[in-house]
C-alpha cells in the first residue's frame, strides 16, 4: 500500500485535475440535460463523462509506469501508460459515437430545448473550468519541454510543442482543447436554437462534437500504438549522437538507439575510439558520456559499448540517411 501510494504521487498532475473537474462538469452538464432535454447537452454530458473517466486511466497509468524494474520486467514498466491510454480512447470512442448517433436523431426530428439559463449558464460554467484545466496543461506541456513563456506566448509556444509532451499531458491537452471548443460550439447551438426556428443546429453542433472526439480518439490511439510496438526518437538520436561524437574521446560514432519507454527513453550506442588507450581511459570517457547523456530531459538509462576506430566515418552519413 505503502509504494501505490508513492506511485499514485508521481502521477500526471494535469490528468488527476482535469479527471476531477470534468467529473463536477459532466454532472452539472447531466442535470442541465435532464430539465432541458438539449441535444446539444447531452452531447456535451457524454463529452465530460468520457473525458473524465479517462484523465483519471491515464493519471493511474502514469503513475504505476514509474514503477522499478523488476526480475520478471528488466525493463520497467513505462509503456503501461501506452497501454491504459489504447484502453481509455475506447471510453471517448464509445462517447463519441453515441454523441453523433443522438445529433443525427435529433436532425431528423428537431424539438425546441427548454431551460434556456439553465443551460447557457451550466455551458458557461463548464466552459470556464475547462478553459482552466487547458491552461494548466499548456503550462505543463512548456514544463516537460523545458520552454520558458510568459502571456500569449504560452498558448503559442505550448501549441507548438504539444507533440513533444508526455503522452498523459498531450491526451489532457488535446481533450480539453476539444471540450473547450465544444463547449463553445454548444452554446453557440443553443442561443442560435432558442431565437431562431432552426432547432435541428443543436443537432448538427452534437454530430460535429462527436467527429471532433474521434479525430482526437484517432490521434491517441496511433500516437500510443507506437509506443507499445516501442518507438525510437530520431531527433533525440541526432542530439546524443552530436554529444558523443564531439567527445575528445570518441573517433566516430558506430551505432545508436534511442528508444521511448512510456514517458522515458532509453539509450544505447556504440563509439569507436583510439584501440591503444588503456581500460581506465576507456572508463574515463564511459563515465564521461553517461553523465552528459543523463543530463537530457527524460533519459533515465544508457549504455555505452567500444570498438575500435576503423577510420571510416559513420556518423555523419548517418545523420543524413536517416
Amino acid at each position: 500500500m505503502v509504494e501505490l501510494w508513492n506511485l499514485l504521487k508521481q502521477g500526471n498532475k494535469s490528468a488527476l485535475l482535469a479527471s476531477i473537474i470534468n467529473a463536477v462538469i459532466s454532472i452539472a452538464k447531466g442535470v442541465a440535460f435532464t430539465l432541458t432535454g438539449n441535444v446539444a447537452m447531452f452531447a456535451e454530458t457524454l463529452h465530460s463523462i468520457g473525458d473524465a473517466a479517462n484523465q483519471f486511466f491515464v493519471f493511474i497509468g502514469s503513475a504505476l509506469s514509474k514503477k522499478a524494474p523488476t526480475p520478471r520486467f528488466p525493463n520497467g514498466f513505462g509503456r503501461l501508460v501506452n497501454l491504459v491510454l489504447l484502453a481509455a480512447v475506447l471510453v471517448v470512442g464509445i462517447m463519441a459515437y453515441e454523441t453523433i448517433v443522438e445529433g443525427y436523431h435529433h436532425i431528423l426530428h428537431p424539438q425546441e430545448s427548454t431551460g434556456f439559463i439553465i443551460s447557457v449558464g451550466v455551458l458557461s460554467f463548464a466552459i470556464i473550468l475547462e478553459a482552466f484545466v487547458l491552461f494548466k496543461a499548456m503550462k505543463e506541456t512548456l514544463y516537460e519541454v523545458g520552454i520558458e513563456a510568459k502571456g500569449f506566448g504560452i498558448i503559442t509556444k505550448s501549441i507548438a510543442n504539444v507533440n513533444k509532451a508526455k503522452a498523459a499531458t498531450k491526451l489532457v491537452f488535446l481533450e480539453d482543447s476539444v471540450a473547450t471548443g465544444g463547449g463553445l460550439l454548444a452554446l453557440a447551438a443553443i442561443i442560435i436554437s432558442h431565437y431562431t426556428p432552426y432547432h435541428q443546429v443543436e443537432g448538427i453542433a452534437s454530430i460535429i462534437i462527436g467527429v471532433l472526439m474521434f479525430i482526437v480518439v484517432g490521434k491517441t490511439f496511433l500516437d500510443n500504438a507506437a509506443g507499445v510496438l516501442g518507438e525510437a526518437d530520431l531527433t533525440l538520436r541526432n542530439v546524443i549522437g552530436d554529444i558523443a561524437f564531439n567527445d575528445p574521446g570518441v573517433r566516430d560514432v558506430q551505432e545508436i538507439a534511442v528508444l521511448k519507454e512510456g514517458d522515458e527513453y532509453h539509450v544505447e550506442l556504440i563509439v569507436e575510439v583510439d584501440p591503444s588507450i588503456t581500460v581506465a581511459e576507456a572508463d574515463d570517457i564511459k563515465d564521461r558520456l553517461e553523465d552528459r547523456i543523463l543530463r537530457e530531459n527524460g533519459v533515465t538509462d544508457v549504455i555505452v559499448e567500444f570498438d575500435e576506430d576503423d577510420n571510416l566515418p559513420k556518423w555523419e552519413e548517418s545523420k543524413t540517411t536517416k
